[in-house]
């Protein structure tokens, strides 16, 4: 069976359109207008092992937010679609990923109940045109979206555009083995017989 979903989202600020598959090789084609954004998606594709299409045509002209916060929308819930009822994935993942001076942890668990926790203070306010902030944004749509308890924590690091990174490749990481079937686990991975 494969674990895909198509997905399209049009609103007033944004059209978003993603395409994932979860168990890939981590290809992508990204294009959102934001060139750290998509240097960003990429990472998480080639990481998580999902091949991932994205594009989003947003209103740039105003602000970045709306489509970094929509692609993480649309993305979260094509990866909740795609992951299906979750009957046989591991659930839970984690990372720690070092980029140079920078190192990051992530902890997750693919519960059916989205939240964010996001730890991962910056001297810096910008990266290139990327605002550091849009970062956290993008984690709490996605993972609200997709029904994923995230933790996101900088351990170490002073250079923004490293400590970013690793954050996505921590999550790409353990995104890679929560979602991941185990021929172990029958059925629906919670005493509650859903997730």
């Amino acid at each position: 069976m494969s674990r895909n979903a198509k997905l399209e989202r049009k609103t007033k600020e944004t059209q978003v359109c993603v395409f994932i598959e979860i168990d890939g090789q981590g290809e992508s084609k990204v294009e959102t207008g934001i060139g750290f954004f998509d240097h960003m998606l990429t990472h998480l594709a080639k990481h998580s092992l999902c091949n991932l299409q994205i594009t989003c045509s947003g209103d740039l002209h105003v602000d970045a937010h709306h489509t970094v916060e929509d692609v993480g929308i649309v993305l979260g819930q094509a990866l909740s679609q795609a992951l299906g009822d979750k009957a046989g994935i591991r659930r839970y993942g984690s990372a720690v990923i070092p980029m140079d001076e920078a190192l990051v942890m992530t902890a997750l668990d693919i519960s059916g109940r989205g939240s964010m926790y996001y730890d991962v203070p910056l001297k810096k306010e910008r990266i290139g045109s990327f605002d550091c902030e849009l970062a956290e944004e993008f984690f709490k749509a996605l993972a609200t979206n997709a029904g994923i308890n995230v933790h996101i924590r900088k351990l170490a690091g002073t250079n923004a555009h490293h400590i970013v990174e690793a954050a996505f490749k921590s999550f790409a990481r353990a995104l890679r083995e929560a979602a991941a079937l185990d021929e172990t686990v029958h059925g629906i991975p919670s005493t509650k017989g859903v997730l």
